[in-house]
């Protein structure tokens, strides 16, 4: 338009000689014109800023129900349900205990739901008076040294943090631990004491189980005495209802699209073939197999060192951190469970859950096969706990070994007794069980309801980022070994990586993962001193803690004191990384090397042993020089002994009593001076 009026005006004034009509008439179309682009220009972009502000209110709602939806009251509400059991769960027990104790509300009356406390707005616990008869429980599992499990940790940085009135909640706590642990159950005692401080009113005394013990009886030991508390407090009485009760209902697909049925994946279907990251537990990334060696020179044991190639998966791991890996069971143990059920492990199958307002609509994966089910979803070589022999007992024909399942799964002491020595001790697992129990033969669909979640196996990364960013070391010992009842068990995960070559029939081998952040980390400054402890396959992470105190070296940076105990059976057996630790030594990036060889010589020598002979010189290093402890592997004893014999240190160098020992090494761990990466 602007074109067009530079002509008009440029043909007026040459025109020279037209009437005066003709020029006002030239003048009044530039006016309209002018105008008319105005109004255009105007309604054109106020109306877009109107039409934005209303798009936005109609997006408002959609946050409402978000919010809605991560609200457990209103789920409750909708569902009728008045008891709500948050689980903290890193190996999927403290899951299974609360899914029990939901199903169990009905014998008494009341209706339960089992809830993951990452998915839900744990502030609504405040609003839980709303709910006549109303009940939170915990099961509370204790992670690493004292920590909360992945998934409780939002519920814990929030107990830490607010200061909310709870006044009227009523709450019990069961909580999950192993008592070789330092913090025992740290975390079950400490949502306990801090609901208790917020108001909340405990209706049952804190359950602690230990899995060093027995957890499961210690849970059925609660468990018979929280019931009739929670009927004494509300006033209402046990219905008797015994019965088995399925929460997932079959459906058989006979024409289901194979691209649509799960064959291992975590999480979203098709998953390993089109990755894409971030990678998690609920999205783990395939990585190549590209090492495979055994370690041990010798002896009956197959020590292990792999590489996992992670290029391109943007993952990111620090010396110190886990790597999880989720393991395939046998297919031998697949099939012969296939066989004596008398089932086609090829069916393509959907559990769906019959409460359709519940979160988990599936135990695992759906629709997928019996056999994928059995060789990647499902726990089929520990032994079962006692809620699924109850709910399988019913399918016992012969009366006596009906009898026998309902006894173990009692909460009778030699019921208890019974399920301790034929099943635990034994290590029977559901296999074992169908081949010793022959009127036992349940329909398969309802004993992949029952059975437990396969976990991911963690194992301390063996490499530093520094070195090798895109490869991942692991280190492992192959387990195996043979029953009370001549059985030989292997472990899951150790034997299916040992299977894992790099090139097998000329495809590439590959292992799904991910990495889990550890807080086993080396000082922030390089110079600090370092004493590591780490028999057996506890050297993996001082592997990567000596790669990078290497690396910083060469970096030219001022490294202190690196300190490694490290101890094995034999020196021409079992001396793991042997050459590697030598070279390191002989460089000078390993300050001392300090072997015990336990079975070298009539006396038994520890890496506890060596520390007490280096009494002086650690004593040194620690108070003088502010030296870090690491201390990696057994729980049960390596640990604690290693842990004994710095008391014993402190407590003559420091010229100290026992008990004033103890808190000096306390001090050390608050101040994470002393930490430790350890299993049971």
């Amino acid at each position: 338009m602007g074109e067009s009026c530079t002509e008009q005006d440029m043909c007026t004034s040459e025109q020279g000689n037209g009437s005066p009509e003709e020029a006002f008439f030239s003048m009044a179309d530039m006016f309209l014109l002018s105008l008319i682009v105005g109004l255009l220009t105007y309604w054109f972009f106020f109306r877009k800023k109107k039409e934005e502000t209303i798009e936005f209110t109609k997006i408002q709602p959609t946050v409402n129900n978000s919010v809605r939806e991560s609200s457990f009251i209103e789920k409750m509400k909708k569902t009728g349900k008045n008891i709500v059991v948050f689980y903290g769960s890193q190996t999927g027990t403290g899951e299974e205990f609360a899914n029990r104790l939901a199903k169990d509300a009905h014998r008494y009356g009341v209706r339960g739901m089992a809830a993951d406390p990452e998915e839900f707005e744990m502030a609504d616990l405040s609003r839980l008076t709303e709910i006549e008869n109303a009940l939170a429980v915990f099961c509370m599992a204790t992670y690493g040294e004292g920590d909360p499990t992945d998934n409780a940790q939002d519920f814990y940085d929030w107990l830490q943090e607010t200061d909310i009135d709870l006044t009227g909640l009523k709450y019990a706590v069961f909580g999950l631990g192993n008592k070789t642990y330092e913090h025992f159950n740290a975390m079950g005692k400490y949502v306990d004491k801090r609901l208790e401080e917020l108001g909340a009113e405990r209706i049952f005394e804190l359950g602690m189980g230990d899995d060093d013990g027995n957890l499961e009886e210690d849970f059925i030991t609660w468990r018979e005495q929280f019931w009739p508390a929670v009927c004494e407090h509300f006033g209402v009485e046990a219905t008797g209802e015994d019965s088995s009760i399925r929460q997932y209902e079959l459906v058989v697909h006979t024409d289901e699209n194979m691209n649509k049925v799960y064959t291992g994946e975590m999480g979203r279907l098709k998953s390993y073939e089109t990755q894409k990251p971030p990678f998690d537990a609920k999205n783990p990334f395939l990585a190549n197999v590209t090492v495979n060696r055994k370690l041990n020179e010798g002896g009956d044991r197959h020590l292990m060192h792999l590489e996992l190639d992670v290029t391109g998966s943007k993952i990111r791991y620090e010396s110190g951190d886990h790597v999880a890996v989720y393991p395939a069971n046998d297919t031998a143990l697949v099939n012969k469970l296939g066989e004596i059920l008398g089932a086609d492990l090829d069916t393509v199958i959907s559990l769906n859950n019959l409460d359709e307002e519940s979160n988990k609509k599936h135990p695992f994966p759906c629709p997928t096969t019996y056999r994928t089910a059995l060789t990647y979803y499902l726990d089929i070589t520990n032994p079962p706990r006692t809620n699924v022999l109850y709910e399988l007992a019913q399918y016992a024909t012969d009366s006596k070994e009906q009898e026998n399942l309902r006894k173990m799964a009692s909460s009778a002491q030699d019921g208890k007794g019974l399920y301790l020595s034929w099943v635990v001790e034994s290590r029977r697992n559901i296999l074992a069980i169908l081949e010793d129990v022959p009127s036992l033969r349940p329909p398969l669909d309802h004993l992949c309801e029952l059975l437990p979640r396969l976990q991911a196996r963690y194992y301390s990364i063996a490499s530093s980022s520094k070195v090798h960013p895109s490869s991942i070391h692991v280190c492992a010992v192959l387990v195996e070994y043979e029953t009370k009842t001549g059985r030989e068990n292997k472990g899951v995960a150790t034997n299916w990586l040992k299977n894992k070559q790099p090139s097998d029939n000329g495809h590439k081998s590959s292992v799904p993962m991910y990495v889990r952040k550890s807080q086993f980390r080396l000082p922030f400054k390089p110079s600090t001193p370092v004493i590591m402890i780490g028999p057996g396959t506890g050297i993996a992470p001082f592997i990567g803690f000596i790669q990078e105190r290497e690396w910083l070296k060469q970096q030219g940076k001022d490294v202190g004191e690196t300190v490694l105990y490290y101890g094995c059976r034999h020196e021409h057996e079992d001396f793991l990384y042997k050459d590697e630790l030598k070279r390191y030594h002989k460089d000078g990036v390993l300050t001392q090397l300090n072997v015990a060889f336990s079975r070298d010589q009539d006396r038994k020598v520890y890496v506890q042993h060596l520390l007490k002979d280096n009494k002086e010189m650690v004593w040194k290093l620690i108070h003088e020089d502010n030296a870090h402890i690491y201390v990696c592997g057994d729980a049960r004893n390596m640990a604690r002994d290693v842990q004994n014999t710095f008391y014993d240190i402190v407590a003559e160098y420091g010229k100290i009593d026992h008990a004033q020992a103890v808190d000096y090494i306390k001090k050390l761990m608050t101040k994470g001076r002393y930490s430790q990466d350890v299993w049971s």
